[in-house]
């Protein structure tokens, strides 16, 4: 019985796995793999998303301590790279976004953690409600790249 259910469970995840594949070309549309930021320490940066942004820390194959990288959806990864020589300033237009499923929450979890943040236009801490009624708030990561965090469904 043990066999034929893991023999069950080894078609179905080929079968899945297929699936996506034969989507994915059928579609013709490409996937995102993966965003690249380059950071001047490594494990600021792997510490705030994880601990603040609560991403999943995966393998990287570099295994060379200059490399760290977060699951940021079920095909697509965050890739930390320690390279920059600098902090530079970034136009908020230009920011990764994340959908969370309560804002309060992030809120809180920011406060507590003296992060600032604000509304679009920056001058409030209240969450900026965009037409469509997504909240949203933005923050800089430990380089400055922007985040924005919103409730989008």
């Amino acid at each position: 019985m043990k066999k034929y259910l893991i023999l069950f469970i080894c078609v179905a995840s080929l079968g899945i796995t297929a699936f996506s594949v034969n989507h994915m070309l059928q579609n013709k549309k490409p996937i995102l793999n993966h965003a690249a930021l380059s950071v001047v320490n490594l494990q600021k940066s792997t510490s705030f998303y994880a601990d603040i942004l609560q991403l999943e820390v995966i393998p990287e194959p570099f295994k060379d301590g200059k490399h760290s990288w977060s699951r940021i959806g079920e095909h697509s990864q965050l890739h930390v790279i320690e390279a920059s020589k600098g902090i530079i300033e970034h136009d908020k237009s230009t920011h990764l976004c994340f959908s969370v499923t309560s804002i309060e929450e992030m809120i809180e979890r920011l406060e507590k953690n003296k992060i600032d943040y604000g509304n679009w236009i920056g001058d409030s801490k209240k969450p900026t409600v965009r037409p469509d009624g997504v909240k949203q708030i933005f923050l800089k990561d430990p380089d400055g790249y922007w985040i924005e965090i919103n409730n989008d469904r």
